[in-house]
């Protein structure tokens, strides 16, 4: 069984970045899982924000301009997720093309010394299953990850809704 090391070392360069994009996006799922997770002590100062906004710019209630309100306020907490989505999308376009190199790899190595020896095109094989691993490793939880972060803020924009509407 090959330790992690190893596989690191033969995944090569694309396995380095995958685990550069994973250390970056759990980072960063981590601080929004907690500024979002804290936005309750801060949400009167929302709600006080969206409420001198929508008063400022039109005496009467205006529904489309209460939702650009929102809009802006929930803008500011999206922050950071489209990174979050980008590393969730291209990890296993990233796994598929370290798996495109090492069959590759494999091809060359029949190729320069014939099929007489598995072992000379399984190390380009390796690589293959490898990056492809990895990059669906990186991927699912960052889905996941991204998925759950944005329901939590259709919830505290549909809260936010709310306390604007029986404030006005």
């Amino acid at each position: 069984m090959l330790e992690i090391a190893e596989y690191i070392e033969r995944g090569g360069v694309i396995v380095t970045l995958l685990i550069g994009l994973n250390i970056f996006g759990f980072t960063l799922m981590l601080w929004k899982f907690l500024l979002l997770t804290l936005i309750r002590w801060r949400e009167l100062d929302m709600v006080e924000r969206v409420l001198v906004f929508v008063k400022r710019h039109n005496e009467a209630f205006d529904k489309e301009l209460l939702d650009n309100a929102l809009r802006m306020e929930i803008q500011k907490l999206e922050f950071g997720l489209s990174s979050i989505k980008i590393i969730a999308l291209i990890a296993p376009l990233l796994g598929l093309l370290g798996t495109v190199l090492g069959v590759l790899s494999a091809f060359d190595a029949i190729a320069k010394q014939g099929l007489g020896d598995p072992a000379v095109f399984s190390s380009g094989i390796s690589v293959a299953l490898i990056t492809t691993v990895a990059g669906l490793i990186v991927a699912i939880p960052h889905y996941i990850g991204y998925n759950y972060l944005i329901a939590r803020l259709d919830v505290i924009e549909l809260h936010l809704e709310q306390e604007v509407l029986a404030q006005l």
